[in-house]
């Protein structure tokens, strides 16, 4: 079937469900434009900060997108096209942009408070602890995941003739392959990219925030850095292997979590959110262009039994795999640890919190359409899924290659071109979600040490620097000692889980505000039955292979989520014999 008809349905529901569900929800919640929200309140200059809404939509979007969106759907097309594109426009729409923006507007409310002090509030201590031990897990699973991705594909490698490109060509370093074949790196012009976009952000941060720069001169000097690192990257790519990298990516960001919001998070995501806009942009007119032109879905429909003996059963399996574009718990974190420290407005909430998920969700429809008519399925297979258990598994690649070759049947551009702009597109972000990450991390660990030590904190566990090196040490020895492939699954299920045990909390807020939670609760059944049923399965899968760290990590989320759930129902429950 042509891909425009799949493009066109699904972005036609995300508008529909924008205007009319996102404004229904918007109502029903109370949004009060003149109520002051907790950046204008408190505005201490570090983490409250009132922030320009493009600004912080940018710093919001490129902190939920990273490479969830690329690579759940990337790994999830192994059960087949129609069984992603259903969930990914579904979840998208009645379940991961409620969760978003209920999640903002109830911190905003909670004068900024994350989501585990709103489970304090809603579902008491026990519900508190359990809550922040569950997000600690989910969050260095989360870091992890991400690192190992992005080490990976910063060195990847493909054959020349592939790219279109001929044995003399100067765009790529050339290596040699296994085989005796040539390889060109196309992660080293990525590397060099992000290298110097990170420079340069404390740079555009202090003309922003601290003289005063406009939007309007902001925008096409980020675009700028965009373009200049690209070129750069040409004539000077950085080549290092994947355990450098993890090093370097660890150190950046320890740092990143521990400085001011606007001296790197906020600008990186500023300069960074340009390569994603283009990108969706991009994506979406190849799409139209060569869907006008008759190019048509050519993977499998349904590929339900290869995916089963992969990935396991459709259900829960694929709903965890395919996260960040359909829900994600993730997002929660990032809503009410950074986002609503920033937001100047309870009307942005709904554009930032709601329609963001929506952005997102059309790249991950953009995604699997690309991947699905422009590369082919047994170059798909090898990458993403190497039958060689020596071949590390490289869906960022995988995408890129469909990008490059989208590029070429719509606009003529030269696959190896359309390859570099796919890795620049998922680099950026996956390096922004790391940095935003860490610092949820550190916040968690705060609030953890107030807990064990009932407020009597020892001085160094107070400093922000330790906390970010403890979040950070965590990750990098996480990620060292597990491959991607093995740490996707359990991601994806805590991920998941936290957004179904994030739906609890505000569910129960909303019950205690006297408003019906039907929007928020039923979601919330559907994914904690979803998720304790996929952990079921990877601990079998774990227990077979001998994976002790990822077995231990699979019972702790197992019976912490049962502790949540169980706590939750009891609150309920008295809540009603109270009445």
């Amino acid at each position: 079937m042509n891909i425009l008809i799949f493009l066109l349905i699904g972005v036609g529901f995300f508008i529909i469900a924008s205007h009319f569900y996102g404004g229904a929800l918007e109502r029903f919640l109370g949004v009060d434009e003149k109520r002051p929200t907790p950046a204008v309140a408190i505005n201490d200059g570090r983490d409250y900060v009132p922030t320009k809404t493009h600004v912080l939509f940018a710093h919001h979007f490129s902190a939920i997108a990273g490479a969830g969106p690329i690579l759940g759907p990337t790994m999830a097309l192994l059960y087949g096209f129609v069984p992603a594109w259903l969930w990914i426009i579904l979840g998208g729409v009645f379940i991961g942009a409620v969760h978003d923006f209920t999640a903002l507007f109830v911190s905003m409310r909670e004068q900024g408070k994350s989501m585990a002090e709103i489970a304090r509030k809603t579902l008491g201590q026990k519900g508190f602890i359990l809550f922040i031990f569950f997000t600690l897990v989910m969050v260095l699973l989360v870091t992890s995941a991400f690192l190992s991705a992005t080490a990976i594909s910063l060195t990847s490698k493909w054959p020349i003739e592939k790219l279109g490109l001929s044995p003399d060509q100067t765009l790529l370093r050339v290596v040699p392959g296994p085989k005796g074949e040539s390889l060109g790196v196309i992660g080293g012009i990525a590397s060099t990219s992000v290298i110097v976009i990170t420079l340069f952000s404390p740079i555009l941060g202090y003309l922003i925030y601290r003289k005063g720069m406009r939007v309007g001169i902001a925008y096409p000097l980020a675009a700028a850095v965009c373009i200049g690192s690209v070129i750069l990257g040409v004539y000077e790519p950085v080549v290092l292997k994947p355990e450098i990298w993890m090093v370097i990516l660890s150190i950046y960001v320890l740092f990143a979590a521990g400085v001011p919001v606007w001296v790197i998070l906020q600008p990186r995501d500023f300069i960074n959110v340009q390569i994603l806009y283009a990108g969706v942009i991009g994506m979406a007119l190849a799409l139209l262009v060569s869907g006008a032109s008759g190019l048509r879905i050519s993977i499998p429909a349904f590929n339900v039994q290869e995916g089963v003996r992969t990935l396991g059963y459709l259900w829960p399996m694929l709903f965890i795999t395919i996260a960040c574009g359909a829900v994600s718990g993730f997002h929660a974190l990032v809503a009410t640890g950074t986002t609503t420290k920033q937001i100047r407005s309870e009307r942005d909430a709904r554009r930032i919190g709601y329609n963001a998920m929506l952005l997102e969700s059309t790249l991950s429809l953009c995604v699997i359409l690309a991947l699905g008519s422009s590369l082919l399925f047994s170059d798909y297979r090898d990458i993403v899924w190497p039958a060689d258990p020596a071949v590390k598994s490289n869906p960022i690649l995988a995408f890129s290659l469909a990008i490059g070759s989208l590029l070429r049947s719509s606009f003529s551009i030269p696959p190896a071109f359309g390859a570099i702009f796919g890795i620049l597109l998922v680099e950026g972000f996956v390096i922004t979600t790391l940095d935003a990450a860490v610092r949820i991390n550190r916040y968690l660990f705060e609030e953890l040490w107030n807990i064990v030590f009932k407020g009597r904190i020892p001085a160094l566990l107070r400093h922000y620097w330790f906390n970010s090196g403890l979040a950070v040490i965590l990750m990098f020895i996480l990620a060292f000692f597990n491959a991607f492939s093995t740490l996707w699954p359990i991601f994806g299920t805590g991920n998941q889980l936290l957004a179904a045990l994030s739906l609890i909390a505000i569910s129960v807020w909303l019950t205690n505000a006297g408003k019906s939670a039907v929007f928020t609760l039923l979601p919330a059944i559907f994914m904690v039955v979803t998720t304790m049923a996929s952990l079921v399965i990877l601990f079998q899968a774990y227990l077979e292979k001998g994976m002790r760290m990822l077995m231990t990590a699979d019972v702790v989320l197992l019976v912490m989520s049962l502790g949540v759930v169980a706590i939750a129902v009891r609150t309920y429950i008295l809540r009603k014999g109270t009445k």
